[in-house]
């Protein structure tokens, strides 16, 4: 009998059809809907065959009806009929090839077609053969990439984004705080300190009864299968492939189970020998003090801070990086909060690549208390045509003054645009253009490959334009498929404050980019910060909490970041 097929399974089955067509030159957003589907697909906590059958698979974001037929056919017969004429009419190595970092479609189709390869191993001889460099337009560099492309496959990684994890822990959460059993409940470890990436949802709860709460965490639709149950533990699959480590214990030590499982390593050993320096002992069963064996357990987390002479640490920053002196000495950072944002500076509609019309997305961030939002479609040099030229970037101006104009003075409606650094660091409009916008983003989206002196020249170069407001993305890297842009980052961060350029925390939870430690290197050296979204749907921008908690871990305080001010002030701080 065949293994049931897991979610896994049905998105790769989409991701290979997206790869198909957008091989074939396919009309671009068709290729886009079953990269989108595929994600959606490989993330939902519940099982895409089971959805299918019970006909809710169109519930979920991105998945249409025509997605929803091609899951439900794949069910019934093993196969999509689409997928198998998209495969049996290219070559079977074509689709390894194109997916190098590097290659892409266009130069992968010239390759098998102008050189009548068909396997992979066509590929390599052709490239040891140094017959690839032969034809237009490609060289030596390229021979050089396939080969070390093809060298060795690199097992997926086993750490996720904590902002693609975060949500299912915070459901199973919610679910075990309604069980009768369960007195309290929390997120611990990586995902409560939001590092960029966990490799587990690690859980806590305090409980009357142990059974029950067991029962109520492994009878939920989103667990694929019971890898451990224990007295204390029980470990899940979820169909998504996540892992849920849920522990245990009686009422009474709560906030210290919690504390310890919260803290990385690094901080939890720093914090075990600040303890014995006081002569006591610190862990997850209480703090001891050693000269007479007397025992303090809570339930009350703060209380194991205040015991230790520290004022509570936040969970965020609970990474050995001078907390801990830091809370011993009363000097804890006020850290920015996400009640704090004032609105979002960078967001697409479907004037670009967005999914939501521009009215949607204004009613969205009026929703979420915001006063003002940023319009910040892409250029042209994005790429797959769904960058706007100058004459429909001029229509979108005049059309988002228009609803503007309606929404004062509630709402601040702005317009700008999110344009492409080019490869020498110009950029994709011209300035007579950017000056017709208000806050003007600037990104890489191409040649990631430069060297880091190039890299960082180009970047620099874009953040000396008068028009360029904010730095979008900084380091261009994508979580577990993108590695960041080689850049000399404490360059970028002083050019960022000799321009008074603002450096985006990215709240895309794929990007979370600056990074952490980034963005405490740029508080301290005095640079502008902007958290935003780079929302490409409504919902996406509720990412901002991600992006919040990324400037957290960065010690960023309000004053740091540009969008906690209402737009005047906020107008004055951006380059003039």
């Amino acid at each position: 009998m065949a293994s049931p097929l897991t979610n896994a399974d049905v998105a790769e089955r989409f991701e290979l059809m997206a790869d198909l067509l957008e091989l074939e030159g396919a009309v671009v957003y068709r290729v886009l809907a079953y990269r989108r589907a595929a994600k959606t697909l490989r993330e939902t906590p519940e099982s895409v065959i089971r959805l299918s059958e019970q006909g809710r698979l169109t519930a979920l974001s991105g998945v249409g009806d025509t997605v929803a037929d091609k899951v439900a056919e794949l069910a019934q017969t093993g196969e999509i009929a689409a997928l198998s004429k998209l495969v049996d009419r290219n070559p079977t190595g074509v689709v390894p090839v194109m997916r190098i970092p590097g290659i892409g479609p266009k130069t992968a189709r010239r390759i098998f077609a102008d050189l009548g390869l068909q396997t992979i191993e066509d590929v390599r001889s052709a490239a040891l053969e140094q017959r690839i460099r032969e034809l237009p337009g490609l060289g030596a560099r390229t021979e050089v990439t396939i080969l070390e492309g093809l060298s060795g496959s690199t097992p997926p990684p086993r750490r996720r984004s904590v902002a693609r994890m975060r949500p299912l822990a915070e459901r199973i959460v919610e679910q075990l705080r309604t069980c009768p059993a369960v007195e309290h409940c929390d997120v611990a470890g990586s995902l409560r300190r939001y590092a960029e990436t966990a490799k587990d949802i690690d859980l806590v709860a305090a409980v009357t009864n142990r059974l029950t709460v067991a029962e109520a965490l492994t009878g939920q639709e989103w667990v694929a299968e019971v890898v451990e149950r224990g007295d204390s533990k029980i470990v899940v699959l979820a169909h998504d492939g996540s892992r849920v480590e849920l522990r245990m214990l009686a009422p009474g030590c709560y906030g210290n189970l919690l504390q310890h499982l919260t803290g990385s390593k690094e901080h939890n050993v720093a914090l075990r020998e600040a303890a014995v320096r006081a002569g006591l002992k610190v862990s997850e069963h209480g703090i001891e003090v050693v000269e007479t064996g007397e025992v303090t357990v809570t339930d009350d987390e703060d209380e194991v801070y205040r015991r230790l002479g520290l004022v509570p640490i936040p969970p965020e920053l609970r990474e050995n990086r001078g907390e801990i002196e830091a809370a011993r000495a009363g000097h804890l950072p006020d850290l920015v909060e996400l009640s704090q944002i004032r609105g979002d500076l960078h967001a697409h509609t479907d004037w670009s690549d967005g999914k939501a019309t521009l009215e949607r997305m204004v009613d969205a961030a009026i929703a979420l208390g915001y006063s003002f939002l940023n319009i910040t479609d892409h250029s042209p040099a994005v790429g797959f045509g769904m960058g706007l030229d100058a004459g429909r970037l001029q229509a979108q101006v005049e059309r988002v003054r228009e609803l503007a104009e309606r929404l004062e003075p509630a709402f601040t409606l702005l317009v700008g645009c999110e344009v492409d650094i080019l490869k020498d660091g110009s950029l994709d409009y011209s300035d007579e253009l950017l000056s017709a916008l208000d806050v003007v983003v600037a990104s890489v989206h191409a040649s990631h490959r430069l060297s880091e002196s190039d890299q960082t020249r180009r970047v620099c170069e874009a953040m000396r334009n008068p028009h360029v407001d904010i730095l979008g993305h900084p380091t261009g890297r994508l979580i577990g498929r993108r590695e960041p842009n080689p850049l000399d980052i404490e360059q970028v961060v002083a050019t960022a404050v000799e321009t008074g350029t603002v450096l985006e925390v990215s709240g895309q939870p794929d990007r979370l980019d600056l990074r952490d430690t980034h963005v405490r290197l740029a508080v301290e050296a005095g640079a502008r910060l902007s958290i935003d979204t780079d929302a490409h749907s409504v919902d996406a921008l509720g990412y901002m909490r991600f992006g919040v908690m990324t400037a957290r871990r960065g010690w960023a305080a309000p004053a740091d970041i540009v969008n906690t001010r209402e737009w005047p002030e906020l107008r004055a701080l951006l380059k003039p």
